[in-house]
């Protein structure tokens, strides 16, 4: 439905990982190797989906993931996700490249947490922090591994140059009325808590998109966290850990939790998917930090496999990201609700009465 409803360059800047797609590919293909051994003869007519998280409660272990450039898919699709996310009671966490502003999206009762990028000019970080602490953001979740941008070579069958669009993109385009009149004439979305340190003429989602990568600092290192965790006194994510011993380091810093990421595949190819570095990194540290994974989450079952391998919840981004294109908030908050539906289905099917009865003898390979 989503490709249905949005132009090739927009869907495919959703579906595209980097250079070859190995990454993209591997982390679907971690999740199916893992097959389950489900216990059987327990009665499982009151199991629940419920959990928590950082001490408040959850309805199913997800987080919705930090997604930029939402906007390219339908006008205020950031506020439509958040809004979804507080009816599912999970939170959602807003991108620093988002299209809209944290108070823009917040909404009674919502759960709401911040991406943060770390920039060469540090007043936008700054602003990111200060927006994010007025707004009452839960967390700050620090992206570690995209401040070197990944090899995006889809974007060579969409465009004929920086922020312009092929012939062939164009003419498809105009097959889809529906998004054009609501996104693509009123003009595309900006990247609003940036906009105003960018140049005038990248403004706009059409030429940012090839300016904020270079805005990036590639310095970044731990004394960065350490900084940060000095200066936001909230929960404290850091979101691009696959190694056991920068697990540990981030609990040595005080860090609240952290994000198993090959950011969804599109940075480094042939990067190990993050399901598979999960067992060794919670025997190292589960019992000290929260552990979330990402990429390549798309059933409620590959939700079943991370927690049962030590995770205590999952984040997800493209499978949401198909809810909003295809049905605005209502199809994002069905996106979960699917998700939710088969969550509980296997919990029931693996004689599991509760997400803590998750465990690794479960699972083979």
């Amino acid at each position: 439905m989503a490709r249905r409803r949005t132009p090739y360059f927009a869907f495919e800047y959703v579906e595209g990982g980097a250079e070859d797609e190995v990454a993209l590919r591997r982390n679907r293909a971690a999740f199916e190797e893992l097959r389950f051994a489900p216990r059987t003869l327990v009665d499982t007519s009151s199991r629940t989906t419920a959990t928590s998280l950082f001490g408040a409660p959850l309805s199913l272990p997800l987080v919705v993931a930090p997604t930029g450039l939402n906007g390219v898919l339908r006008r205020g699709a950031d506020r439509m996700l958040a809004h979804a996310a507080a009816r599912a009671g999970v939170p959602f966490c807003l991108s620093t490249v988002s299209n809209l502003l944290p108070g823009d999206v917040a909404t009674e009762g919502a759960r709401l947490w911040m991406q943060l990028y770390v920039f060469k000019d540090l007043a936008i970080t700054a602003r990111v922090l200060e927006r994010a602490e007025a707004t009452g953001c839960e967390a700050l979740v620090f992206t570690t591994d995209a401040n070197v941008f990944g090899g995006r070579e889809w974007h060579l069958r969409a465009y004929r140059g920086p922020g312009q669009l092929s012939l062939r993109s164009l003419i498809d385009v105009l097959r889809h009325p529906r998004w054009l009149m609501e996104v693509g004439i009123p003009g595309l979305p900006r990247f609003e808590n940036v906009v105003e340190f960018l140049p005038e003429h990248a403004r706009s989602a059409r030429a940012g998109v090839t300016v904020i990568p270079s805005l990036f600092a590639p310095t970044i290192s731990w004394d960065d966290v350490a900084r940060l965790r000095d200066r936001w006194r909230r929960r404290l994510i850091i979101k691009g850990i696959l190694r056991p011993e920068d697990a540990e380091h981030a609990v040595r810093l005080g860090c609240d939790g952290i994000v198993l990421t090959n950011h969804g595949g599109r940075q480094l190819d042939a990067c190990v998917a993050p399901i598979e570095v999960l067992p060794e990194i919670a025997r190292a540290v589960r019992e000290r930090i929260t552990i979330l994974v990402d990429s390549g989450v798309r059933r409620g079952s590959d939700i079943a496999k991370a927690v049962a391998l030590g995770a205590h919840a999952v984040m997800v981004g493209r499978a949401t990201l198909y809810g909003v294109a295809a049905g605005g908030e209502a199809g994002a908050l069905r996106a979960i609700e699917i998700l939710r539906s088969e969550f509980d289905r296997q919990l029931g099917l693996l004689g599991c009465r509760s997400v803590a009865e998750l465990t690794p003898d479960l699972l083979h390979r």
